[in-house]
């Protein structure tokens, strides 16, 4: 269609800046349609014929003529409409919640204690005596996948996406067990347990509290989480210096166990050790059996080996001068760095790569007495050394151990000491809140404390 003629009319008289220019005639069909529909004064009906329009305008010049809108009240009409119906096509399409906040990472509180020298380029060093105790809090991404540690490849770390240090605080041994203390004050039954994660070999600093983030966070694990991380070498090549390093740091695992066991109020002490942290968690509650304290007092729960690069005679050594019921042990068939390490051992084999389908294998595990999980189907990776983590399902199995409800104390409160329970006190469930006749008619309930 041909566009219709135009024609501007501009009161003479005033500045280029002012002129008052009228729409007498709309240029085009689209022109003609915004018209007519938002002002019907304005501009003919392309549907009407000529005579018609002749007519009208006979009749216009007979009663007096209304104002007329302008160009620029047309344009302000349908930018007003044409943002109308982009904030409806924003809200039918999800984006009227651009301004809704991000969801924020979750932050998981950690006490560590390390013997390493440093956090990063000394790392691989040992601290000439004692340990280092700092309490951290790491976060973990809002899109985070159960059985991964989201790290970047390259350039700088996002908390949106990826685990994240968020804050450090360096503390010395006696503020460390206060603040552990008083981090289990007030909770709740399993709450009131620790998590202790021991890791293996050719391990960094960030590997390990990353690591113990996310198993705490996928195994929803409630209670409080403590690292104790040991100079384990860089490098795949160094697995005797390694042996060497985890030799000395035997002693600083063993006080640190030891000590869980007196915090005040602590429900279990429950370990979670990795190939050859196995083997140091497995020498450390050795030397506490030697001691007089196999059992912590009552307080060790759990203790879960997973891919455990202990040979199976030193293994039972260890394992005499515990109870084994508390122990669980991970297995894993087609571990490919326990098969190396057992070449490295002489052909002596690892507990960890024993094979449960085998029957020679699996006469060795049920003899030891302890809990054995087989990991095999579960496992990852081309190594699949670290199937325990990486595969959902293995640490929901390891989240149902150290979560389980206990009813000797699942309605204990920690208070800082005032109520300590061990394996040899069962506590009775609180009464619940009820009016002055509910003592009479339950006389066996247990008095308030």
């Amino acid at each position: 269609m041909a566009a219709l003629p135009t024609r501007l009319a501009v009161r003479k008289g005033m500045p280029n800046h002012m002129h008052d220019v009228r729409l007498v005639y709309c240029p085009a069909s689209f022109a003609a349609f915004i018209g007519s529909a938002i002002f019907p004064e304005c501009g003919p009906n392309l549907n009407e014929s000529a005579m018609s329009r002749e007519n009208r305008t006979e009749l216009s010049r007979r009663r007096p003529s209304a104002r007329r809108p302008t160009i620029a009240t047309l344009l302000s009409a349908m930018l007003a409409g044409g943002a109308m119906m982009f904030a409806a096509g924003c809200a039918s399409i999800g984006l009227s919640g651009l301004d809704e906040p991000a969801a924020a990472p979750r932050a998981i509180a950690m006490f560590v204690v390390s013997t390493r020298k440093g956090e990063h380029s000394a790392s691989n060093e040992a601290v000439e005596e004692g340990a280092r105790f700092s309490l951290q809090q790491i976060g973990v991404p809002p899109g985070h996948k159960p059985g991964q540690v989201e790290r970047p490849a390259f350039g700088s770390e996002n908390p949106q996406e990826h685990f994240v240090m968020m804050s450090r605080r360096g503390i010395d041994e006696a503020e460390f067990y206060a603040e552990l203390a008083s981090h289990l004050s007030g909770r709740v039954g399993s709450n009131r347990d620790i998590l202790l994660y021991v890791h293996g070999f050719n391990v960094s600093y960030d590997e390990a509290r990353f690591r113990l983030a996310q198993i705490s966070d996928d195994g929803r694990f409630g209670g409080v989480a403590v690292l104790y991380t040991w100079p384990a070498t860089g490098s795949l090549l160094d697995y005797g210096a390694a042996k060497e390093n985890a030799t000395p740091a035997r002693a600083a695992l063993t006080n640190l166990i030891h000590r869980l066991g007196e915090v005040p109020d602590v429900g279990r002490v429950h370990i979670l050790a990795h190939s050859m942290g196995a083997w140091l968690t497995m020498e450390a509650l050795r030397e506490n059996a030697i001691s007089g304290s196999p059992d912590l007092n009552g307080k060790l729960g759990g203790v879960m080996l997973a891919a455990p690069d202990i040979d199976l005679k030193v293994f039972r050594q260890q394992l005499a001068r515990l109870d084994p019921s508390h122990v669980s042990v991970l297995v894993s068939s087609n571990d490919r760095a326990l098969s190396i390490s057992r070449t490295l051992a002489g052909d002596r084999p690892r507990l960890g790569g024993l094979n449960p389908s085998n029957p020679e294998d699996r006469a060795a595990l049920e003899g030891l007495g302890v809990k054995t999980y087989d990991l095999s189907k579960e496992s990852t990776g081309l190594i699949g050394h670290g199937t325990y983590a990486d595969a959902p399902q293995a640490v929901r199995t390891i989240g149902s151990q150290i979560t389980g409800s206990r009813p000797q104390d699942a309605n204990v409160q920690s208070v800082l000491g005032e109520r300590p329970v061990d394996s040899k006190i069962t506590a009775a469930p609180l009464a619940p809140l009820a009016g002055p006749s509910s003592a009479a008619a339950n006389p066996g309930a247990a008095p308030p404390q």
